[in-house]
Parts: structure tokens; C-alpha cells; sequence
């Protein structure tokens, strides 16, 4: 059984460190300094799930090299999936699956515009962890949680067996939902409004939902997002608002998003894949989405900022 992780940076590291840990034979594709960094000292791990070290790992820049995997794991930034689609060709063979981990609902579609789209899976991961160093990831807030499934809703026996391996792994949760989907627009219910808002606020998730101004608006775009899904035919639960802010509640108060951080620290980020996804996806129903318009509008500048488009 071999794996690729494409990206190491906090899901890329944790997700197939956890694998590597558990004696899987796992290669980390990844560039520059953090190539650098895992091929002299191996990967860290601070986690609440646990600690861990490993010292010798594989990892490559180059996908021809690696040759083909059976799983291969598409862990870059949301913006970065086409560039590594065509980059990844290599380490697709006849069996192999593809499983994105972005956020968003639109990894799946762009990776299909360059790979087989029987061999791209959807997948989610839930985790706030960050990397303060090259080679160096800190989880601190969430039980690690990785779904993946066909989006057509067929079993496969890889699936399950790669669900399998996860859960034997130390500090991951595994499931296969019924219908990826619904999974995948639940995650943007809950990340995208909480992305945009906390960039706008620059308040972590416990101030948001503690302050009635905040917490209204965040309602507000929540349900524009659970009544985009419904536009666009995905069968999701009626009690799917309420659901999100259960596990909203559930994150440490001082919780912040990767595209808040990101757009904190004056770095390109996830905008144009959460928010502006939003409006997307809201102007191909013809459904207004003013709430996160509204975020996408206010954080466009720092974005442009960040890629060097625009100077203040």
C-alpha cells in the first residue's frame, strides 16, 4: 500500500504523519524549506491528541520519482489545487485514488479537469492546527476528524480500506458519509461564514458567538449558505444551521480559521474559495448571498494586498 500526501503543510503533515506513524508507507511531496526540513529532520508533531517525532520519513519534490501511489492525498491550499493537479499526473496509475482536503466544496471539480473524475474522491478534514516552522505541526483545537466517498454515492472497497487504516491510527477519526456531498456543504456552512467573519472581526470564534452583533451575522450567513446547498440540489438536513452551531460551540473560544490567519499575517488566502465561492455559486442559481458578499467585498483589498496586486 503506497501513499502520497501532496503538501505538507498543518493537514498535509498531520493527516500523513499520522499515517506514517502507524508504519504506512507514506511520501511527503513538498518544496523549498519544508522539503528541506523533513528530508534533515523529520517531521514534528505537538498535538492534543498526542506528541510524536518521526526522524526518518520519505519526501521528494518530485511526483515522476515517486511513481504511482494508491491513495494520494491533494493537501495544498484551496487556490493552489489546479497548479498541483497537473503536477500530481505522475503518481496517478490505473487504481489510484484521489482525495482533496481543502476547504470549500470546489476542490473536487477543478482536480477533475486534469485527472479521471472516477478516481477523485470528495474529502473533508477537521482540524486547527498550524505550522510555526517548516517540518513543525502544532494541532491545538479539535478531535482530527478525515471523511471521504464517491460523489456519486458508490462503494468501493479502497475506500473502505483506507477508512480502515485511519482508524487505526492514533488521534484520527474516520468515516465514510452516506453521501459526500452533504458533508462537504455542512463543512462550508461552518467555515466559510466563520473564515469571513473572524477576518473581518479579527475576533477568534469565541468572541463571534458570544457577541449578539456577531453572532446574528454569522446566523445570517449560515443560513445563506444552507439555502445555497438546497439551490444547487444537495440534500442537506433540515437541522444542518443548528448542527453548525453546535460544533461551532464546541471549537476552543480562541479558535481562528487558517484564511484568518492568513489574512492576519498579510498572506495570500482561501477568500476567493469560501466567500467569493459563495457568490459563485449563488449567482449560477441566481440566489443573492448579501451576508457574504459583504465579507467577500471587505477582505478583497487585503487579498490583492497579499498577492502583491495591490499597494496601501
Amino acid at each position: 500500500m503506497r501513499i502520497a500526501v501532496y503538501g505538507c503543510g498543518s493537514v498535509g503533515g498531520y493527516f500523513g504523519g499520522r499515517l506514517a506513524q502507524a508504519g504506512q508507507d507514506v511520501t511527503f511531496i513538498a518544496r523549498n524549506k519544508s522539503l528541506l526540513a523533513l528530508q534533515q529532520q523529520g517531521l514534528k508533531v505537538d498535538s492534543i491528541a498526542g506528541d510524536f517525532s518521526l526522524k526518518k520519513i520519505k519526501a521528494s519534490n518530485s511526483p515522476a520519482e515517486v511513481g504511482e501511489v494508491d491513495y494520494l492525498f491533494c493537501c495544498v491550499k484551496a487556490w493552489q489545487v489546479g497548479a498541483a493537479a497537473k503536477a500530481m499526473l505522475p503518481m496517478i496509475g490505473e487504481k489510484t485514488l484521489v482525495i482533496p482536503l481543502q476547504n470549500g466544496v470546489e476542490a473536487a471539480a477543478l482536480l477533475s479537469e486534469h485527472i479521471s473524475p472516477d478516481k477523485v474522491l470528495g474529502g473533508l478534514c477537521a482540524i486547527i492546527a498550524f505550522q510555526p516552522a517548516p517540518g513543525h505541526i502544532k494541532h491545538i483545537g479539535a478531535n482530527p476528524l478525515i471523511r471521504f466517498g464517491h460523489r456519486d454515492k458508490r462503494a468501493d472497497a479502497r475506500i473502505n480500506r483506507l477508512a480502515e487504516i485511519f482508524n487505526r491510527c492514533t488521534g484520527v477519526k474516520c468515516s465514510i458519509p452516506d453521501d459526500i456531498n452533504v458533508a462537504l456543504w455542512q463543512k462550508f456552512m461552518l467555515i466559510s461564514p466563520w473564515s469571513g467573519l473572524g477576518a473581518v472581526s479579527r475576533a477568534p470564534i469565541g468572541i463571534l458567538l458570544k457577541q449578539a452583533e456577531t453572532r446574528e451575522l454569522l446566523g445570517q450567513a449560515i443560513e445563506e449558505i444552507y439555502q445555497l446547498g438546497l439551490a444547487h440540489n444537495v440534500e442537506l438536513p433540515e437541522k444542518s444551521v443548528d448542527r453548525v452551531f453546535e460544533l461551532l460551540q464546541s471549537f476552543p473560544p480562541n479558535s481562528k480559521t487558517s484564511m484568518q490567519r492568513d489574512l492576519d499575517a498579510g498572506a495570500p488566502s482561501e477568500l476567493d474559495q469560501q466567500s467569493g465561492a459563495v457568490l459563485r455559486l449563488g449567482q449560477a442559481v441566481g440566489l443573492a448571498t448579501p451576508v457574504n458578499q459583504f465579507f467577500f467585498h471587505a477582505l478583497r483589498s487585503l487579498e490583492l494586498r497579499a498577492r502583491g496586486a495591490l499597494k496601501f
